[in-house]
């Protein structure tokens, strides 16, 4: 699990990439599987539910406030928000890099080549992730 450090909520993610080595000295990690530090935790992957709201305002800030390299959401069937994912609604995987203490945000749809920070070598488009598996 993944805890903000002064929150009282936690969050088990859907994808979590972790620095092993830097487990070694989490107390958290031994008795809870539970994960506070930036340092331990490179790459978080979210995919969105009904309940879009968490991934696109909670997780994010929280995310955020932790450190969290890098954050991806991907929202397959496009339930987020207009506001977030536009009009018409389509399937979107948003990368949030953190810069500066400050996510910036890229967007990738149909045959955007996903560009992600943590993995520069990374040879996919948004739809070949969204059909993986079907």
């Amino acid at each position: 699990m993944v805890k903000p450090p002064d929150g009282e909520s936690a969050y088990l993610p859907d994808i979590l990439l972790l620095n092993r080595p830097n487990l070694v000295n989490k107390r958290l990690w031994e008795k809870e599987s539970t994960v506070i530090l930036s340092a331990s935790i490179p790459l978080v992957i979210e995919v969105v539910s009904t309940n879009w709201r968490v991934e696109y305002l909670t997780k994010v800030k929280d995310y955020e406030g932790i450190g969290i390299p890098e954050y991806w959401i991907a929202d397959y069937l496009g339930l987020g928000g207009r506001r977030f994912i536009g009009s018409p609604k389509q399937p979107t995987i948003f990368i949030h890099e953190l810069l500066e203490e400050e996510y910036q945000v890229s967007q990738f749809r149909g045959d955007d080549r996903i560009v992600s920070p943590t993995f520069s070598e990374l040879s996919l488009t948004a739809n070949q992730i969204f059909q993986a598996g079907s």
